[in-house]
């Protein structure tokens, strides 16, 4: 989707302060509205929209900083973020004063996704169809970062806005004027877990959230044992709910005017944070109505991509969810339904924020118990990317989360979405009921063991169950305890291979090859007939006597 934003580059610095971004280098369109923020991807060669504002994760040569400019400058970039420290090179300033592209240093510890989102935030990107802008309280409605320097002039003190579970929704300027453990704080986008824990055990945030007014907050321990400033905090309240918090770092106590303007100022974030509630619900349910409208190819499916931003662009559908075992598991589980439709939205909504992250135009929804992703991408070798952007996601939630992904063929346009869900479906399947261990797959890998799938569902649909040389070696083998099955299973594995066939079952060679004697003559199978054995194999994948293989 397209970003409709409002402001530039100033308001973004004015906004962050130099607690996560300053300036190294200054350009030439510091004052031009940004119209997308692109994270800089050195294999796809891909061009940047105009006047956009570049992250460029893991540029660190100057070398190849420069050449970026040079590049992006041809296309109007506002400017280029790079990690500090920005490299102190006469060629890279050079580079930024003839290309016009601005140069921003990004805090070390600050996390690329996070300032992603702390970004779209301060440029106020719109809800999907939404008409037009409110204000509440002389802002611009769900603006926290305005809110937050608001209330900080009026307190004089830096502030953050945060939720119940102390995660920081917004902040104002001025935070250098505070302590390090804010700067960590607002770095991490959450209160650290050591001073998160200081507040929990002294009840202060059991004081917050239960009292109406002002709490102050003595000093704390930070990481190095040193004092924390004092702090003063109020809980943002929607009727009896409480739903945030205001903190604001002081280093004397409030005056009655300013702690006055304090409580105040919590009715006017409260109204803000409600608005911001609705509009995610809203947008939520309209995003997930697009994305499964273009899904399903229906009348509509055009006018979806279009809302969507995806509109002429090839997209590759990505299908994400958990392992069948993982949902397995959890239905021995005390209320096992509530607890994996949560673990569903948690992994829907952090797959939404990467995808985000990754290209500003992709859109993201659970649809179901899968979280399908649509991400525009090049003509050429698509789904590569598509796979590189699943296995990065994959990456930061990590292997606990049972989570699997599927990737389809590219689509080329919305006719072609229905074919590129099904391939994602397919792969998904396949990766669901155990895809060998593998956490993601395009559907071109796994066509094969998708169309096993496809066949043991039909049998199992029909009742089938297994007959001829089969079912006479499972009977022989019930009868008699012996291991015929599994030997003719390792036999046709091994491709013949009497070693390595009878290391897989762990007898000697000799009596592996007195069990094939026995196997051919009870199963009345000829084992040097390629048809017999393809016979065989396909039989015990898709109708095993004692399980699937």
């Amino acid at each position: 989707m397209n970003a409709r934003v409002r402001g530039g580059l100033a308001r973004v610095l004015r906004t962050l302060g130099t607690t996560v971004l300053h300036v190294a280098h200054g350009g030439s369109r510091d004052d031009a509205d940004i119209g997308d923020l692109v994270i800089h991807d050195p294999v796809d060669d891909l061009a940047p929209p105009p006047h956009a504002l570049v992250l460029g994760v893991g540029l660190a040569d100057p070398e190849d900083i420069a050449r970026l400019l040079d590049d992006l400058g041809g296309h109007d970039a506002v400017a280029l973020v790079v990690r500090d420290p920005v490299p102190a090179d006469p060629a890279l300033a050079a580079a930024a004063e003839s290309s016009g592209v601005g140069v921003l240093g990004l805090a070390r510890g600050a996390s690329w996704v996070q300032v992603a989102a702390m970004l779209r935030a301060v440029l106020a990107e719109g809800d999907v169809g939404a008409d037009g802008a409110e204000t509440l309280g002389g802002t611009l409605s769900g603006d926290l970062f305005a809110v937050a320097n608001a209330i900080a002039a009026l307190i004089d003190a830096p502030v953050t806005i945060e939720d119940r579970r102390c995660r920081v929704l917004a902040f104002s300027g001025r935070q250098q004027e505070a302590d390090a453990s804010r700067v960590e704080t607002i770095l991490g986008r959450q209160v650290p877990e050591y001073l998160e824990r200081q507040l929990t055990t002294r009840g202060i945030l059991r004081d917050l959230y239960r009292g109406e007014g002002l709490v102050t907050v003595p000093p704390l321990h930070d990481v190095h044992e040193d004092l924390t400033l004092p702090r003063v905090a109020v809980a943002v309240r929607a009727g009896d709910e409480a739903i945030g918090s205001i903190w604001a770092a002081v280093r004397e106590p409030l005056t009655p005017q300013r702690a006055r303007a304090l409580r105040d100022a919590a009715k006017v974030v409260a109204l803000h944070l409600l608005r911001l509630r609705a509009g995610a619900d809203v947008e939520h349910r309209l995003r997930a109505d697009l994305v499964s409208t273009a899904l399903e190819g229906r009348a509509g499916a055009r006018e979806a991509l279009s809302r969507l931003g995806l509109a002429g662009r090839p997209v590759v559908v990505l299908a994400l969810a958990l392992r069948d075992d993982a949902t397995d598991a959890g239905a021995s589980s005390p209320g096992p339904d509530a607890d994996l439709a949560t673990e569903r939205e948690r992994l829907a909504d952090a797959f939404a924020m990467h995808l985000g992250a990754v290209h500003p135009h992709s859109a993201a929804a659970l649809l179901g118990d899968v979280a399908y992703g649509l991400v525009p991408v090049q003509q050429r070798g698509g789904d590569e990317g598509a796979l590189r952007v699943a296995a990065g996601f994959l990456d930061r939630v990590g292997p606990r989360s049972n989570a699997v992904i599927g990737v389809g063929p590219v689509g080329q346009d919305a006719a072609d979405l229905t074919h590129a869900r099904s391939g994602a479906d397919r792969a998904l399947r396949v990766l669901r009921a155990g895809g060998r261990g593998r956490r993601m797959a395009r559907f071109t890998d796994v066509h094969a063991e998708a169309l096993l799938l496809d066949l043991r569902e039909l049998a199992a649909a029909r009742g089938d169950e297994p007959t001829g040389t089969l079912a006479r070696l499972a009977a022989y083998d019930r009868e008699r305890g012996t291991n015929l099955v599994a030997t003719l299973g390792a036999h046709l594995d091994a491709f013949g291979d009497i070693a390595a066939a009878a290391a897989a079952v762990h007898v000697h060679p000799n009596t592996f090859r007195y069990r094939l004697r026995r196997l051919a003559e009870v199963g009345g199978i000829d084992l040097d007939d390629p048809e017999a054995r393809f016979a065989a194999m396909l039989h015990l994948r898709v109708l095993p006597p004692h399980g699937p293989l």
